[in-house]
C-alpha cells in the first residue's frame, strides 16, 4: 500500500526530531499527556463503547479490549511513571583508551522508528508510544480491527499533546486496520528498525514468518504453576487462584498446574476458590478423582491431550499429576512457551533446581506469574514481554527500545 509506505517515510523523517529533544521536555510531553488522557476520558470510553459493540461478551478479548474509568487512570499512571525514569539514551555503558590512544565509548541509542503489531488491547497504543518516546523512537502502531475505535481515540490525544509541544504528529503512525496494511509494515525495509507483534500465537507466527524487518517475539504465555510435595497449602491455594483468575485473559495467567502425586489429597482445599468463580477444570485421571465430588461435576471434565500446551485466556485450567520435580520439570520443558512458570514449595534446594533448570522469561518461587508485567517490574509500562533470547527477555522497558554505538576519538590516528 503506497499511502502506508508514505507515512512511514514521514514517521522516519520526524523521528529524526527527537535526537534534539532534551530528556525533560520529553517528560513534560509526557505529563500533559497523562493529563489530556484524564481530560479526554469520556471521548476514549465512547470509542470503545463502539468497538465492544461488535465483539461478544464471552469472546476472550473482551476483557482485553474493555475500557473503563479505573482502566484509563491506570493508563494515564503507567504515562507519568514512565515520564519519570531516567531516559536510557544518551549513556555512556563502556569507555576505554586502546593502546594506540584511540578513545572508545559505547553509547546508548534510540533504535529509530519502532513498529508494533497487537490484537485487541487498546492500552498498548499509550504504553508503546509513552516508551518509544521516551526513548528517543518514532513508532508505527497496527492495531487490530475491533479495537480501531478506541485506538484511535487514543492516537488523537496523542496528536494533540505533541502539537502543543511543537512536535510533528507523525512521530506516531496509527496504520489503517487492513492485513494489507500489516504486509506493508513487514515489508518496510529502510524504514522501520524492528517490529514487535503482540496478541495471539497465530499473529506471532505470522509477523516472524513474513517480516523483511527484524522481529522482537513477545510469545503467547502457556504458563505452569507446580505444586510440590513441600508446599505450604495455604500460599499454594492463593497462588493458583490469584494467577488464574486475576484476569483470565492476560498472557501471564495460569493455564496448567501441575501437582506432585503426594499433594493430591489437597487438591479440593486448593481448587476451592476456583469452583466458587465457576472455573473448568480439564484433570487427567489422578487430579480427577481426588477432585470428585469435591468440585462441581458440571466443571471438572478428563483432559484431553490438547489441553496441556493450551492457553486458555479464560475461565479454564488443566491438572496434570506428576511423580516427582524430574517429572514436574518434563512437562513443563514439553509444553511451555518460556514466558513465566512458578514453583510452590518450602524446600530450597528443590526451589533452586526448578529456578535453575525451567527456561522462561519469568520463574518465581512461591509467587503469583501474575507480577510478569512491566510495570509490576518497575518499568512504569511494557511493550510486551519477550520470550526470545536474542536482545531483549521478558517485559520489555525503555531499555529494550534502545541500540548502542561506538564514538570513536583520535588525534589523526591511522591504521597501518
Amino acid at each position: 500500500m503506497q499511502d502506508v509506505i508514505a507515512s512511514l517515510e514521514k514517521t522516519r523523517t520526524a523521528s529524526h526530531a527527537l535526537a534534539a529533544l532534551p530528556p525533560h521536555r520529553v517528560a513534560e510531553a509526557l505529563n500533559a499527556l497523562a493529563d489530556h488522557i484524564d481530560a479526554a476520558a469520556a471521548d476514549i470510553l465512547a470509542a470503545n463503547a463502539l468497538d465492544l459493540a461488535d465483539m461478544p461478551k464471552d469472546d476472550p478479548r473482551h476483557d482485553r479490549l474493555l475500557l473503563d474509568a479505573p482502566r484509563l487512570a491506570a493508563i494515564a499512571g503507567d504515562v507519568r511513571k514512565v515520564a519519570a525514569l531516567p531516559a536510557p539514551t544518551g549513556i555512556a555503558l563502556e569507555q576505554k583508551t586502546l593502546p594506540n590512544g584511540l578513545k572508545l565509548e559505547k553509547r546508548s541509542v534510540p533504535l529509530g522508528v519502532v513498529g508494533v503489531i497487537y490484537e485487541s488491547r487498546p492500552n498498548v497504543t499509550v504504553d508503546v508510544f509513552a516508551l518509544c518516546f521516551r526513548a528517543g523512537n518514532a513508532v508505527a502502531l497496527k492495531g487490530g480491527k475491533e479495537a480501531d475505535h478506541s485506538n484511535r481515540a487514543f492516537v488523537k490525544v496523542i496528536h494533540e499533546t505533541l502539537a502543543t509541544f511543537g512536535l510533528p504528529a507523525e512521530l506516531v503512525y496509527l496504520l489503517p486496520p487492513l492485513r494489507e496494511a500489516t504486509t506493508a509494515l513487514l515489508q518496510a525495509v529502510g524504514l522501520v528498525d524492528i517490529c514487535i507483534p503482540r496478541g495471539s500465537q497465530a499473529l506471532i507466527d505470522h509477523v516472524r514468518d513474513n517480516a523483511h524487518i527484524p522481529v522482537i517475539e513477545t510469545g503467547a504465555g502457556i504458563v505452569h504453576t507446580y505444586v510440590d510435595e513441600s508446599a505450604d497449602a495455604e500460599k499454594a491455594k492463593k497462588i493458583i487462584e490469584n494467577a488464574k483468575t486475576r484476569r483470565v485473559s492476560v498472557c501471564n495467567a495460569l493455564d496448567t498446574l501441575v501437582i506432585h502425586r503426594a499433594r493430591l489429597a489437597d487438591l479440593p482445599f486448593l481448587c476451592a476458590p476456583l469452583a466458587a468463580q465457576n472455573v473448568e477444570i480439564f484433570a487427567d485421571p489422578y487430579a480427577r478423582k481426588a477432585l470428585s465430588g469435591h468440585y462441581p461435576d458440571a466443571l471438572l471434565k478428563a483432559a484431553r491431550d490438547e489441553d496441556f500446551g493450551r492457553e486458555f485466556l479464560s475461565y479454564k485450567m488443566s491438572i496434570r499429576t506428576v511423580e516427582n520435580l524430574a517429572e514436574a520439570l518434563a512437562h513443563i520443558a514439553q509444553y511451555s512457551s518460556r514466558h513465566s512458570e512458578a514453583i510452590v514449595a518450602e524446600d530450597a534446594a528443590t526451589i533452586d533446581t526448578f529456578l535453575n533448570a525451567v527456561d522462561a522469561a519469568a520463574v518465581y518461587a512461591n509467587a503469583s506469574t501474575a507480577f510478569t508485567d512491566g510495570g509490576q517490574f518497575g518499568m512504569g509500562a511494557e511493550i510486551g514481554i519477550s520470550t526470545q533470547k536474542l536482545h531483549a527477555r521478558g517485559p520489555m522497558g525503555l531499555q529494550a527500545l534502545t541500540s548502542y554505538k561506538w564514538i570513536v576519538r583520535g588525534d589523526g590516528h591511522i591504521r597501518l
